[in-house]
């Protein structure tokens, strides 16, 4: 990807400015100037395009005993951040330039689906992300992606507007010429063309393979391929796109966030390997859960010769035994309850007020409501509000926005 940025700034460079040093300067001027922005704002950026809310331990107890588990198992030096995005799709992704500055995101629909071994496969697996460094690895990747997008939409905009105004950006206009400056100039909207589709490609097999690399880490941290491997099955079952997620932060998920449109992509322009694929590599694991048998399992299913796992991964000698499940299997839960349950979740991360009145229902009261009683749909009876909590818990949810850099 680098080479392209280069070779594209070059002839770019050797046409607009008679120089391809210069165009090389500019390219990767832009290049530094996107990956500072990325690097100092970019965790905070995705989490407020995500709508992901920083929540408490109270909110969901499980998912932060969990996190701790994973942190602890990874020897992470401190606990990542936990959002919750209060969408029903299930899905999840991590950040964090640095271990020491990291977050883990889930979905409430992600929550409301797992059992607690597949809850923990998918922290797991989230986790590793953040140990492995894949996400200052991807930014970087998906910078150099962006710079070359840009540049290369610039140069092909330019050219389209200067021949409609009859002028030339080439160096042939101050005294050059001949068929060698019509060679470079097809030369560069031929590389315009194709540098972004190259650049696409290789951002996609970058994806895929650290795809597999952080199912290997989360098997290895749980021993429990099974839990990640239910957990991967119940979110391909869902059909549901995650409305927060686009083309750029769809990489990042543990599965492809936006199934309705990538379902006709092929493996090649795919930013996750076939989900399928993964579910029955970790199901192919038998013998123990290092990094060792993670590649038997991945040569079992992809073919012999297949190689995923690096060299010095495949050195590791300590044994890793699977454990047993520590809990039953989850059974699905019916459509109208888990709508109610991911209902509830999502307005909990939303600081809404829940009231049981004395008939049994549950009264949800958002965070701006005004008024000091709330009266009973079911039995009519008046129930106080708690109007300082309620305006507290407001506040508490302003400040904590990852958009607004309060906290």
């Amino acid at each position: 990807m680098g080479i392209c940025l280069v070779a594209l700034g070059y002839v770019i460079g050797f046409i607009f400015f008679g120089g391809g040093i210069t165009g090389i300067f500019i390219a990767l001027a832009i290049w530094f100037i996107l990956s500072m922005i990325s690097y100092y704002s970019g965790s905070s950026i995705i989490l407020a395009v995500s709508k992901a809310k920083e929540v408490t331990h109270d909110v969901h107890p499980q998912l932060f005993n969990v996190v701790e588990e994973m942190k602890i198992s990874a020897s992470l030096p401190v606990m990542p951040k936990i959002y919750i995005i209060p969408d029903p799709a299930p899905n999840a992704f991590a950040t964090g330039m640095k271990p020491e500055k990291s977050a883990i995101a889930v979905t409430a629909g992600l929550l409301s689906r797992l059992n607690r071994d597949e809850l923990q496969g998918v922290v797991a697996h989230e986790m590793s992300h953040i140990i492995n460094r894949d996400v200052l690895y991807m930014t970087f990747a998906g910078i150099l992606l962006g710079s070359i997008v840009i540049i290369s939409e610039v140069f092909l905009r330019g050219m389209f507007y200067s021949s409609l105004s009859g002028r030339r950006y080439s160096s042939s206009s101050r005294g050059g010429g001949g068929q060698a400056q019509l060679i470079i100039m097809v030369v560069a909207i031929v590389l315009a063309i194709l540098a972004p589709i190259l650049a696409r490609l290789l951002y996609f097999a970058i994806s895929r393979k650290r795809e597999y690399l952080a199912d290997a880490s989360a098997v290895r941290l749980t021993r429990y391929p099974e839990g990640l491997a239910s957990a991967l099955e119940r979110i391909s079952q869902s059909d549901l796109d995650l409305a927060s997620a686009n083309k750029v932060t769809a990489p990042m998920y543990i599965a492809n966030p936006l199934k309705k449109k990538g379902r006709k992509l092929s493996n090649l322009t795919s930013t996750h390997p076939p989900i399928t694929e993964r579910i029955k590599i970790l199901r192919n694991i038998s013998q123990g859960a290092n990094f060792k048998n993670y590649q038997n399992a991945y040569a079992i299913t992809k073919g012999k010769s297949a190689t995923i796992i690096p060299s010095s991964g495949l050195q590791e000698t300590k044994d890793i035994p699977i454990r047993k499940a520590s809990v039953k299997k989850r059974k699905e839960p019916g459509k109208k309850k888990g709508m109610r349950d991911i209902g509830d979740l999502m307005r909990k991360v939303n600081k809404y007020a829940f009231l049981v009145c004395v008939c049994g229902l549950k009264i949800k009261v958002p965070p701006d409501f005004k008024n000091p009683a709330i009266t009973c749909p079911r039995c009519g009876r008046k129930n106080e509000v708690p109007l300082a909590e309620l305006a507290a818990a407001a506040a508490v949810a302003a400040d904590s926005n990852p958009g607004t850099g309060k906290k």
